[in-house]
């Protein structure tokens, strides 16, 4: 490919680790020099098509700043033009990554008052937490992380190991709660991210109280959850999180 054929501000990556969750989801570990990110932000991962046509879409960097192999947490979608090509990407094929990162749900952007931090995710939104959670800031910051994953089958609760590791680093600071939709796990909650909120079941499962005064929520997922979450915590009297004005929870759709 003629390097002047390749769009501004893309270079080229060389997939280096590849993982299979689930016959839809997977993870790829990419070599590629882009410029130092924030943990919580994204890129884009792009390829040509043989018409010539670059696709590209953005995805969260699951890694920690600090680490030079860049990781993404994927799903396919049958109908989608991208994802289905990354999925039968393997180790040494090429692709292209966003040289810039982007997106404010990061450390610097949470008040300072802020003592308990909630990690709201569905699916792969789980992944920009993660990034958070390696980053060593987030345990100097916090005095309690409460993780919440929402998926709809067991086999889609991904990256156990590396909770159990964040889990052994923080102590009895951190607090996962797995939730499933469509599958009945004993140590899961069941239900919506919502209703488990505004139910006080969230609380309740990981013993942390909600206080407008110390907690503070970042959303991310699905925009139908992230909709939804954005009016309970209103209704519950949080408001939205601006530069201008200091509030309880920020949000950002990963669809």
């Amino acid at each position: 490919m003629d390097n002047n054929s390749i769009p501004p501000r893309l270079i080229e990556g060389t997939v280096v680790g590849r993982t299979d969750w689930t016959e839809k989801l997977f993870s790829l570990k990419i070599q590629a020099s882009m410029m130092p990110f924030k943990a919580g932000q994204f890129t884009k991962l792009a390829l040509q098509t043989p018409e010539g046509e670059w696709q590209r879409r953005a995805y969260s960097m699951i890694n920690a700043p600090n680490e030079k192999i860049l990781e993404f947490l994927l799903v396919t979608v049958p109908e989608g033009d991208l994802s289905p090509r990354l999925d039968i990407l393997q180790p040494g094929d090429k692709l292209y990554v966003g040289q810039d990162p982007a997106g404010f749900m990061t450390l610097d952007e949470i008040p300072e008052a802020a003592r308990d931090l909630w990690l709201l995710s569905t699916g792969t939104a789980i992944g920009p937490f993660l990034s958070i959670l390696a980053d060593p800031a987030s345990q100097q910051q916090f005095e309690r992380v409460v993780l919440v994953h929402a998926v709809r089958k067991e086999e889609e609760l991904v990256y156990r190991e590396r909770i159990a590791e964040i889990q052994q680093r923080f102590g009895d600071r951190f607090h996962y709660i797995p939730v499933v939709s469509r599958e009945k796990v004993s140590y899961a909650l069941s239900g919506r991210i919502p209703q488990l909120l505004s139910s006080g079941a969230l609380s309740e499962f990981s013993g942390v109280e909600l206080d407008p005064i110390n907690s503070f929520f970042l959303l991310c997922g699905n925009p139908e959850m992230v909709h939804d979450c954005r009016d309970t915590l209103q209704e519950m009297g949080y408001k939205k999180h601006l530069r201008r004005e200091v509030g309880q929870f920020t949000s950002e759709n990963y669809w």
